[in-house]
């Protein structure tokens, strides 16, 4: 309930407004030589001025006072539908009050939806990786439980490929948890495209050589201003996608391309190709597509994490492929950008 005494002190701007107005036309009146006006009529018209402006205050009082109690009983019985009980206004100023309450409420709703949206997400992706991560340590156990039946050579390189998979998905879950931290933990240089790529290289070496599957690395001589630990990354999502969906003595192409506007590095394979269905969506959150559906069971964090690391590192990926064909993955290194209100994004 609005308590009169807290309206009179908040109105105490105004009321020593009228007493200073009230001061002031009384002297007027007073020291006038022109007109003789007794002290008598000057308390009188003090009087009714007082008067009318008392019933002013008491009217407000009233109007305002509705409006504070229909609120507060709002909130006192913690209304679930608040917007729809707020109480129509009275005044213009409680119409601002309401579009505000609106606003505000709109706001925290959008941003509960995308707490809510990003708890689901995240539930999934760890979903997913739980049971993508279950799949080596089973096999490891396998390979173990029937360590009798083979050299131990044998033993020790499917063991390190389980262990490879376990590596990489643990990796992957940890760029994952650090993403919307970025901006505490990078660092901007001069990076030399080729070292980069044949240090992603030289970690997929083994399956390389087990699918028989060709490398291709053209004259990639070029430097790009980057983070290289966040690049080995994204290039190493690229090139593990590529080994996945290539066929035994399938190819592997990497080289640059230059102009004005930015630097590229291209990497293409000759394997499965992408869906045109699918292509716009690769970059999304947990999207697998057909080819992860069909062929390998697949988190869809890969290409999503890529993306986003690159947009935040001043970067752009993109992916052009024929289904059946080839996939062609683009990663833009433009020529001019503003590291530090990228790394905000």
């Amino acid at each position: 309930m609005m308590d009169f005494k807290k309206y009179i002190l908040d109105k105490k701007y105004l009321i020593l407004f009228y007493i200073i107005l009230m001061l002031f036309i009384s002297l007027v009146i007073y020291l006038d030589i022109t007109v003789k006006v007794s002290i008598g009529n000057i308390l009188y018209i003090n009087f009714v001025s007082f008067v009318l402006f008392l019933l002013y205050l008491i009217g407000e009082y009233l109007l305002y006072k509705r409006y504070y109690e229909d609120i507060n009983y709002i909130i006192k019985n913690q209304r679930e539908d608040i917007i729809n009980s707020l109480p129509n206004p009275n005044t213009y100023i409680h119409s601002l009050y309401n579009e505000l309450l609106i606003s505000i409420y709109n706001q925290q709703n959008k941003k509960i939806e995308k707490l809510y949206e990003e708890k689901r997400e995240n539930l999934e992706f760890i979903t997913s990786w739980v049971h993508e991560i279950k799949t080596p340590i089973a096999v490891s156990r396998l390979i173990i439980e029937n360590s009798m039946t083979k050299s131990k050579e044998e033993i020790l390189d499917s063991l390190e490929e389980e262990i490879d998979k376990i590596e990489k998905y643990v990796e992957q879950a940890l760029y994952y948890s650090r993403i919307d931290d970025f901006s505490k933990d990078y660092l901007i240089s001069e990076i030399d495209i080729e070292r980069v790529v044949k240090e992603v290289i030289k970690k997929h070496a083994k399956t390389f050589i087990n699918k028989k599957i060709k490398i291709n690395i053209e004259n990639i001589n070029m430097n790009v201003n980057t983070d290289k630990k966040w690049l080995i990354f994204i290039i190493n999502q690229i090139i593990d996608n590529s080994l996945k969906y290539t066929d035994k003595g399938g190819c592997i192409k990497i080289y640059v391309e230059k102009d004005e506007r930015e630097k590229r590095l291209i990497i293409e394979d000759n394997g499965i190709g992408i869906r045109k269905e699918d292509i716009q969506r690769v970059f999304d959150r947990g999207f697998t597509g057909y080819n992860g559906r069909e062929y390998y069971k697949s988190t869809g964090m890969g290409l999503y994490l890529s993306k986003r690391l690159a947009m935040k590192l001043g970067h752009d990926i993109t992916i052009e492929s024929k289904f059946g064909e080839y996939t062609k993955v683009i990663i833009h290194f433009p020529k001019l950008i503003d590291y530090f209100n990228v790394a905000k994004l």
